[in-house]
């Protein structure tokens, strides 16, 4: 290959990183560094002496650590090899990211799993050319900004679960809030994933949340605006008169059921349920107004996870996972996995469910 006497390399703004065609170079020839570049010479996969923008004239004295290891012979007569290295230091700032699939997220205020899209943007620049090359490139010639692009979505992707339930864990919010907290998660999200894109020489410019949402049909959420709800009511009634209340419609539904008895009972019958349900009331009432016991917390309604094909398939309510094993959908060998849970486990050996089995699961298939 002819010996280049100008050095120099136009990196298009689908690249990172470029690699200068030929590596026969000598003495005196002109090195060419565009601005928003840094230039490396490489030797033996070692990174040498770099360059920022500017026009120089290549000689011993500003190619110390090449030199040392090339010993280039004195006169530059004589062409030495060595490969030079152009790296894109310009902001890239339209990157989009986005949820194929709903993250799963737990409301940190009522304890509800609830599936959350998220889209937006993001934009960094390579601040430290030196450890981008050394940890992303390697020996390839080129490096395509799409790369970065594919790989920093699956990163921030795995870490924005955690991201937003903290941040609404620290606001004491609800992921009932969420779409009101755009602004803030955006710049929290940024924060927390700056370090992760410095440990490759890559500062994160900016990083927005456009939009985030929840689809308000699925029953996760429904189940969260139920308990929601169920809080304020408390709230609103205080704990022991909300206690008082659910009470009453314990008893007001016994007595409907009661009262559905056949009229072979006549009136005497009716009036004993009466004074049986009055009595019962009455009871009620006087131990509330004399207890300073606290009611028990709201029940939390659990999501499961059912283990089809490899894949977890979820989240799913109790009542769904029912509907699937009274439709032959499912069977008892099943795996299934709920919060509070160590690992999977077949279905019919889950306490939950143990009351859609008649008989106890068949043993493990011995191993042959």
């Amino acid at each position: 290959m002819a010996i280049v006497d100008v050095i120099k390399h136009e990196i298009s703004d689908t690249e990172l990183v470029g690699k200068f065609k030929s590596d026969n170079i000598k003495l005196g020839s002109q090195l060419i560094v565009y601005p928003s570049q840094t230039a490396f010479f490489v030797k033996g996969g070692k990174i040498l002496d770099e360059f920022t923008s500017g026009t120089y004239t290549l000689n011993s004295e500003n190619i110390p650590i090449l030199n040392k290891v090339v010993n280039i012979p004195f006169g530059g007569d004589t062409p030495f090899t060595a490969e030079v290295w152009f790296v894109n230091q310009v902001s890239l700032l339209d990157c989009k990211w986005g949820t194929a699939t709903p993250l799963q997220v737990e409301d940190p205020k009522y304890d509800v799993i609830v599936p959350i899209r998220a889209f937006g943007q993001y934009g960094f620049k390579i601040t430290n050319p030196r450890i981008f090359l050394e940890k992303l490139v390697g020996n390839m010639p080129t490096f395509a900004v799409d790369k970065i692009v594919s790989y920093f979505r699956g990163m921030i992707l795995s870490k924005l679960t955690t991201i937003i339930y903290n941040k609404l864990k620290e606001e004491g919010l609800s992921t009932l809030n969420v779409n009101s907290q755009v602004e803030g998660l955006s710049e929290y999200a940024q924060s927390h994933l700056q370090d992760t894109f410095m440990r490759y020489g890559i500062s994160l410019e900016l990083f927005n949340i456009i939009s985030i949402s929840v689809k308000e049909d699925d029953p996760s959420f429904v189940r969260l605006k139920q308990v929601k709800d169920e809080a304020a009511h408390i709230n609103i009634m205080g704990k022991e008169n909300y206690r008082l209340s659910r009470s009453y419609d314990v008893l007001e539904a016994a007595a409907e059921n009661e009262g559905g008895m056949g009229t072979a009972m006549g009136l005497g019958a009716g009036v004993g349920i009466g004074n049986a349900v009055g009595a019962m009331a009455s009871k009620t009432l006087s131990n509330g107004l004399n207890s300073d016991e606290v009611p028990p917390p709201l029940p939390k309604a659990f999501v499961y996870y059912l283990g089809i094909n490899g894949k977890s398939v979820g989240p799913m309510d109790f009542d769904t996972i029912c509907q699937k094993y009274s439709g032959n959908e499912i069977n008892a060998n099943i795996l299934v996995w709920r919060k509070g849970m160590k690992a999977w486990d077949k279905i019919c050996n889950v306490e939950d469910f143990q009351s859609l089995f008649d008989e106890e699961c068949p043993p493990p298939l011995p191993i042959i």
